[in-house]
């Protein structure tokens, strides 16, 4: 069971490691940062950033979109989907500023764009008795090329966001801000938006990652959806959305292949206000169906303002 363990969190120094969940978005948007399996049970995108016009893209102009998210966990599961390690409690709270600028350019037919995510990050950990806990910057996310495209009903967007390891790392620690490897994540985002009001909105991820040089781990390559399904009533929309994440590849520690992967699927309410201009959502996921990686429930509060 010790040797599992270590293998789980890719370490040989300690027998139990918790990692952050860097929260980003979104549309990233991504952008934003979390905990899941692969190394530390973590990956860098955090699940269900995104819902709302996943695929919408707004029109030419600069917007600012901030996110804070809080993510609690109790529980660790194997790959079975029960609890692995005792006494393990993960809190992760983050605040993420976005900035996108759509240009008056078009490639194929689509109007370009860019953005960038600063992720800032609390993260307080416990394992089997141990405690540990970090602040600081995240894993900074950027995207050169954002391309969408616009119909009535119809809204598709793509691009690649890539994530790079600006945030705090120490292999010792059990918490840290930063995961201490590149990823590059190609996203397809589709929203279809009714004349009734109704949207039906879905982000589509696959995150290839680089090695972490202190530690020699290699995250499996991961694929995840945000989804939304919602109704407009007035200023408001109700909805129902959350995330599938699914391991899609094994780990490697010193080339070595093993087989953590991880998967978990969340769903909960949503909600929506729009204003002149802009617009604010909260949501709830909770998670289930959770392998390898912290089961636990995120909180969300999305601002959108253009600039």
């Amino acid at each position: 069971m010790q040797e599992n363990k270590k293998r789980l969190f890719g370490i040989d120094k300690a027998i139990s490691r918790a990692k952050s969940r860097t929260v980003f978005l979104g549309a990233l948007c991504m952008g934003l940062s979390s905990a899941h399996a692969s190394e530390g049970g973590g990956g860098h995108y955090p699940n269900g950033a995104e819902g709302f016009y996943a695929g919408a893209v707004p029109p030419q102009g600069s917007y600012f979109v901030n996110y804070t998210s809080y993510y609690s966990a109790d529980q660790f599961n194997d790959g079975k989907g029960d609890s692995l390690l005792p006494d393990f409690d993960l809190k992760v709270t983050a605040n993420t500023f976005r900035y996108i600028h759509i240009t008056e350019q078009e490639m194929f037919g689509a109007n370009w764009g860019w953005h960038v995510l600063v992720p800032l990050i609390d993260v307080d950990v416990r394992v089997m008795g141990s405690e540990d806990s970090k602040s600081g910057l995240g894993d900074i996310i950027i995207n050169p090329f954002i391309l969408s495209w616009h119909s009535k009903n119809w809204h598709w967007a793509t691009g690649i966001d890539f994530y790079l390891p600006t945030g705090s790392y120490d292999q010792a620690d059990m918490a840290n801000t930063g995961r201490n490897y590149w990823s590059a994540e190609p996203v397809a985002a589709v929203t279809y938006l009714g004349d009734s009001g109704f949207e039906a909105s879905a982000k589509f991820m696959y995150a290839v990652n680089a090695e972490n040089d202190d530690t020699h781990y290699k995250t499996g390559q991961e694929f995840h959806v945000d989804y939304t399904l919602a109704q407009k009533v007035g200023p408001w929309t109700l909805a129902v959305g959350g995330f599938y994440y699914k391991q899609v590849t094994d780990d490697e520690v010193n080339g070595v292949e093993n087989d953590n992967k991880g998967q978990s699927l969340a769903v909960g309410p949503q909600v929506m206000y729009s204003g002149e201009g802009w617009s604010a959502n909260i949501k709830w996921h909770h998670e289930t169906q959770v392998e390898n990686r912290p089961e636990g429930d995120s909180y969300w509060l999305k601002l959108i303002i253009p600039l």
